[in-house]
C-alpha cells in the first residue's frame, strides 16, 4: 500500500510526523505538504505564481517534500510531478483543531481529501478536536487502522471520509459514530481594534452555537467523546431541487 500525506498545518507540524509514525508501519508513505501553515485556506489553487518544492529533514532524515502552495496543490504536484503512479490513498492531516460542521468548506486538510477523491484516488481527512494541548497518539492509531479498512472495502467514486478525532487517550472514546456533517455556521463575529497610526481593523472569530443534540451528527458526537466519520461527495449538486428548478421559467 502507498499513502500520499498532507495536511494544512505544514510539513514541520506535529500531526503530520505522529502520523507519518503510524502509517510507516503499514505501508509506503510519500508526504508531500505546505512549507508553511494553510490553514482555512480551503480548496484553493495556485495558478499566479510558480510553486517550488524542497526536500524537508525531520528528526535527521529524510521526511518530505514542502510545497510552496495549498494542500489541494500538494496533492496535484504529487500525483502529477513526483509520483510514476498514483497512490493507493490520499490522507490528510492529522489536522489541529476539528474540522466538523460547516468547517469543511473553510478547511485545507479537509481540502487535500477533497482533491485526493477528485483526482480518482481513496481519501480521507482527518482532525482533532482541539486546538490546545493536543495528543496526537489515538489520532494516528486510528487512522492508520482506518486506511487498512478504505483499502480493503473500498469507497464510493467522488466520495471521500472526514474525520474528527477526541483529544483523548484511546481508552477514553467512546467509540466510533458514522455521522452527517453538522450545518450550524461559525466565525460570523468580529472584534475591532485600532492600529497605532488610528485606522480600524477586525479579528474574525466565533465558536459552534446551538448545536444539534444528535450523535448522529459529527460536532455533536465528537463533544461527546466519539470519533466522527462523514461520508463527504464531491458533487455539491442539489439533485432533489434539479427537478422544481427545471421548470422555472427563465
Amino acid at each position: 500500500m502507498h499513502i500520499l500525506l498532507t495536511n494544512d498545518d505544514g510539513i514541520y507540524a506535529p500531526g503530520i510526523l505522529a502520523l507519518h509514525a503510524q502509517l510507516a508501519k503499514i505501508a509506503k508513505v510519500t508526504v508531500v505538504a505546505p512549507d508553511s501553515e494553510r490553514s482555512s485556506i480551503g480548496h484553493a489553487i495556485t495558478l499566479a505564481h510558480p510553486l517550488f518544492a524542497r526536500k524537508i529533514n525531520r528528526q535527521k532524515k529524510f521526511f518530505g517534500y514542502g510545497l510552496s502552495g495549498t494542500p489541494a496543490d500538494c496533492v496535484k504536484f504529487a500525483v502529477g510531478v513526483l509520483l510514476k503512479r498514483k497512490p493507493d490513498l490520499v490522507i490528510s492531516g492529522i489536522n489541529l483543531g476539528p474540522n466538523d460542521g460547516c468547517s469543511v468548506f473553510y478547511s485545507g486538510t479537509v481540502a487535500g481529501a477533497r482533491e485526493g477523491a477528485i483526482s480518482g484516488i481513496p481519501s480521507i481527512a482527518v482532525s482533532l478536536g482541539t486546538f490546545t494541548n493536543p495528543t496526537f497518539d489515538a489520532a494516528a492509531r486510528f487512522t492508520a487502522k482506518l486506511a487498512k479498512i478504505v483499502i480493503k472495502n473500498k469507497l464510493p467514486k467522488n466520495t471521500f471520509l472526514n474525520v474528527n478525532v477526541p483529544n483523548q487517550k484511546m481508552s477514553a472514546i467512546k467509540g466510533v459514530r458514522i455521522a452527517r456533517q453538522g450545518k450550524v455556521p461559525i466565525h460570523g463575529q468580529f472584534k475591532k481594534n485600532t492600529d497605532p497610526s488610528g485606522r480600524a481593523h477586525y479579528w474574525m472569530f466565533g465558536e459552534v452555537r446551538g448545536i444539534e443534540k444528535n450523535l448522529d451528527v459529527d460536532t455533536y458526537a465528537l463533544s461527546k467523546n466519539f470519533v466522527s466519520v462523514v461520508p463527504i461527495q464531491c458533487d455539491s449538486t442539489d439533485h432533489g431541487f434539479l427537478p422544481q428548478l427545471k421548470s422555472w421559467k427563465f
